[in-house]
């Protein structure tokens, strides 16, 4: 069975151990956790997806964003962030929503069934008409995955694709 759950509400060393591997940044997705040491997990990484859900102690420029692991039974597949609402830096930057999906589980159909879970979810806390997202140009399995969920391209620059998805 394929879910959703918010980070530090499942089985946290199941959560450390994606986290610490999912690489710093890749396609765009970025992990300012990568190879934490499990020490510092709970108290750092935990803590700051946590605290950055309720727009706790974010950093300049941030805003909220929710932390979601996409499960499949017992395994983590994947991790997916939903930015509650946007700010300059977003409009023309990473948008509502972040993704990655371990390589072994690429190809699957995982991000597919975990994007749209997760534009559910937004529905939910995002007030703008229309979700926001960008992929690198390199990256079209990605970007098929985006225009299957209803999206579409609203522009583009050199490197990336700027998608939208209408929400309601």
């Amino acid at each position: 069975m394929l879910y959703l759950k918010k980070a530090g509400t499942g089985d946290t060393e199941k959560e450390y151990l994606f986290v610490r591997n999912i690489p710093s940044d890749e396609n765009g997705f970025t992990n300012c956790w990568y190879n934490i040491k499990r020490d510092d997990y709970e108290k750092t990484a935990l803590k700051a997806m946590t605290d950055y859900s309720k727009g706790e102690n974010l950093p300049d420029g941030y805003v909220p964003e929710t932390f979601l692991f996409l499960w499949d039974n017992d395994e983590i597949v994947g991790q997916f962030r939903i930015r509650h609402h946007l700010c300059p830096s977003l409009i023309e930057g990473a948008g509502h929503i972040g993704y990655f999906i371990d390589k072994k589980y690429r190809g699957k159909g995982y991000a597919k069934k975990g994007l749209q879970m997760t534009i559910r979810e937004a529905e939910r806390i995002v007030p703008e008409n229309e979700l926001y997202l960008r992929v690198n140009k390199d990256n079209p399995a990605s970007l098929h995955v985006m225009l299957s969920c209803n999206g579409y391209i609203h522009h583009e620059d050199n490197e990336k694709y700027y998608v939208r998805i209408p929400l309601r």
